[in-house]
């Protein structure tokens, strides 16, 4: 197949500013983590109930779009801890209610201001909360997690989220490139361009990659058991984000649509670039959580 360069600069251009944007959010402070994960919430939300709406061939009043979004957006805001205050106020302890509380009144008076509603349509879109806004919340919580091993040595916050982001991305990268090389066995019939080789592959070099990579970048060193917790999350991480691309790839095929959105030239919508990192998210909050 002969390379379209026009596609290629759009696609190389559009790549560039994503991870341009992606790294400023990561990377400068909370406030910017913040907003990362508040446009990507709302960003994967309305592209969410677009292909509920698609598959069930339907359309929900914006009023009930709205609501699901706001009512999503107060349950993220529980996971702002004390570092997220304005003037002195919370957003955890301020911000909640009102967001709920609007939330709830715009779903319901949207669901009053559509003559007919589609019940399986509504809860389907109403999961929204579990498989975006409970993952952004969660996300935003990891960034303030501190770990401390065995007293042998601390992980500052900011860290995990960003391990976890970068598992993704090397899994991603390796699995279409070991994909590329040797890939022939069909992984699965909902993504028939995945294989067990490139999948299997991907997820080895990922766990590699972290586990001696970023104990350098963030102690210089790669003491036990530092290379055993990077590279536990990364495990987690793309086992989980592989599974996140086919429930994304399954909706789309429901749906009938090639992309989940258009935002990103070349590259599809939100959806199509968070997929892994919301299903792997809350799995890696719980390992931390519990485990550490």
């Amino acid at each position: 197949m002969a390379l379209n360069k026009q596609t290629f600069i759009t696609r190389t251009l559009t790549a560039i500013v994503f991870a341009a944007i992606m790294l400023l959010g990561l990377l400068w402070n909370h406030w910017s983590f913040f907003i990362l994960f508040s446009v990507i919430h709302f960003g994967c939300w309305w592209e969410y109930i677009k292909l509920t709406e698609r598959i069930h061939r339907t359309t929900l009043h914006i009023y009930t779009k709205l609501g699901f979004m706001l009512m999503g957006y107060g349950g993220l805001l529980m996971f702002c801890g004390t570092r997220y205050m304005l003037w002195g106020y919370s957003l955890s302890s301020n911000l909640f209610f009102p967001f709920t509380i609007a939330g709830f009144l715009l779903l319901v008076l949207g669901i009053f201001k559509q003559k007919q509603i589609s019940k399986r349509s509504f809860f389907y879109a109403a999961l929204g909360a579990i498989y975006i806004s409970l993952s952004c919340g969660m996300m935003i919580g990891l960034w303030q997690i501190g770990i401390t091993w065995c007293g042998k040595w601390n992980l500052a916050t900011t860290k995990v989220p960003i391990v976890l982001v970068a598992s993704i991305w090397i899994n991603d990268t390796m699995a279409y490139i070991v994909g590329s090389l040797i890939g022939k066995t069909p992984l699965s019939k909902i993504s028939p361009k995945k294989t067990w080789e490139g999948t299997i592959g991907g997820i080895i070099l990922s766990v590699l990659v972290v586990a001696f990579l970023f104990p350098i970048i963030y102690t210089s060193s790669i003491s036990w058991p530092l290379p055993l917790f990077f590279g536990s999350i990364a495990l987690i991480a793309a086992i989980t984000g592989t599974f996140g691309d086919l429930l994304e790839s399954k909706l789309k095929r429901m749906a009938n649509v090639k992309d989940s959105g258009s935002i990103m030239p070349g590259h599809g919508g939100f959806l199509d670039r968070f997929d892994s990192l919301l299903l792997a998210i809350p799995f890696v909050w719980l390992y931390v959580i519990f485990f550490l």
